[in-house]
């Protein structure tokens, strides 16, 4: 066991035990903002995971879910939006937390990888993890017009 192993497993016990918690004993704006943070910091973890276990493939998996957790918050934004207006979810501190999180290991594992197409990748989930985050909670909170509306 490396140090990305063990980051990768303290990141993956932090975002199951937190969408664990969340869905199980929270109202409804508890409960999307845990789907959201499980999908944030899964894929910072399979970044982890990719570099400590040498498999590039972990870096697709991760493109991916970069790619289609926000979009999967914002379909539940926009399908929630009627119970979401009354009593928005506001965790911006723990947003922005977990948003520099995935930064800080797209930055690491890119330095660790090095210069090449490989980094191009990384640097493409990172835009990708950080604005998706960012734009599902903005969501989430009712700060696009589009979405309180059916």
């Amino acid at each position: 066991m490396n140090g990305w192993t063990v980051a990768a497993t303290a990141s993956l016990a932090a975002a199951v035990g937190a969408t664990v918690w969340g869905v199980a004993t929270g109202p409804l704006r508890r409960r999307v903002v845990a789907q959201n943070l499980c999908t944030s910091l899964a894929c910072p973890a399979l970044l982890l995971l990719s570099e400590g276990y040498d498999r590039p493939a972990y870096v697709d998996v991760a493109l991916l879910l970069a790619l289609l957790g926000p979009v999967g918050t914002l379909v539940f934004a926009r399908l929630l939006a009627e119970e979401l207006a009354d009593d928005p979810p506001r965790a911006w501190g723990l947003t922005y937390a977990v948003a520099a999180f995935g930064a800080a290991v797209v930055v690491a594992v890119g330095v660790a990888t090095g210069p090449g197409r490989a980094l191009v990748k990384l640097l493409v989930i990172g835009a990708l993890l950080i604005g998706g985050n960012l734009t599902a909670s903005r969501a989430l909170s009712g700060g696009f017009a589009g979405s309180r509306r059916g």
